[in-house]
């Protein structure tokens, strides 16, 4: 089912890095977007960017509480929610042994809780409608390992589950829900792991990148964020719309 005028699409974690071009590539597109953030001020920041086709909310999107009154206050100024994007994410780099409980704990609630929160509140909007297009945010660590990841790999093999799990019980709503697996992208989460990532090995940057990043990466180089921007944008649009459940791998070969 195809949708007609301006859709409203959730971000989260669209202040910067790939939610950042993933907003401004469906506000390109003549699509509203809200930014939900875990900082206000962020989210209201870049919001400056992107006209009055974007609006920035706060949202703690590992809170029930808070992210039902988000997807509450997006359905009110808008009228509905037609395109849900799971993003929001962080990293922390740390031997199994060594990892803190609280920083496990924080991960796996940003990056698998949260997507289960903003799906559980928007999917009775996009019933209502029989429309939606939701759109996960996973990784190449949705299917393979690294050291030192594991609440990250963890978290981001969920999504992958999560993802086929609703597809299964909204295939007959107008809803599809989908996985985008990116390989390492060029943001600032990423370049922040490399000081670690080097470190820990006690290697330099260079050699990080090469042995942890891009080493079975046949694509010598950074994914870009436009290019994780515009697989959001074709799985939202009618072209995907027999597309569910999947996954979609932008990772440079790997």
């Amino acid at each position: 089912m195809s949708f007609q005028g301006e859709r409203t699409v959730i971000v989260t974690g669209g202040a910067r890095g790939i939610g950042y071009a993933i907003a401004e590539a469906f506000v390109k597109n003549g699509d509203f977007v809200a930014i939900g953030d875990l900082n206000l001020e962020d989210a209201a920041g870049r919001i400056n960017d992107l006209g009055d086709r974007a609006k920035g909310y706060e949202v703690n999107v590992g809170d029930p509480e808070s992210v039902q009154l988000f997807v509450q206050q997006v359905a009110a100024d808008r009228g509905g929610v037609h395109v849900l994007v799971n993003n929001a994410g962080l990293q922390h780099i740390d031997k199994v042994e060594d990892f803190p409980i609280e920083k496990w704990n924080q991960l796996i609630n940003v990056m698998l809780t949260g997507p289960f929160l903003l799906t559980k509140y928007v999917v009775p909007l996009m019933k209502k409608q029989q429309y939606g297009r939701i759109i996960n945010i996973s990784s190449v660590h949705g299917k393979m390992a690294s050291p030192y990841k594991s609440a990250y790999v963890s978290a981001k093999h969920g999504v992958v589950g999560l993802t086929r799990t609703v597809a299964l019980e909204t295939v007959n709503e107008g809803i599809t829900v989908n996985a985008i697996l990116p390989a390492a992208v060029r943001t600032e989460l990423v370049l922040q792991q490399l000081a670690n990532l080097a470190k820990e090995d006690g290697i330099t940057e260079e050699e990080a990148l090469h042995k942890h990043l891009l080493g079975r990466q046949p694509l010598k180089r950074f994914v870009e964020t436009s290019e994780v921007a515009a697989a959001a944008i074709y799985l939202a649009s009618d072209a995907a719309a027999a597309i569910t459940g999947q996954t979609l791998s932008v990772s440079a070969g790997v």
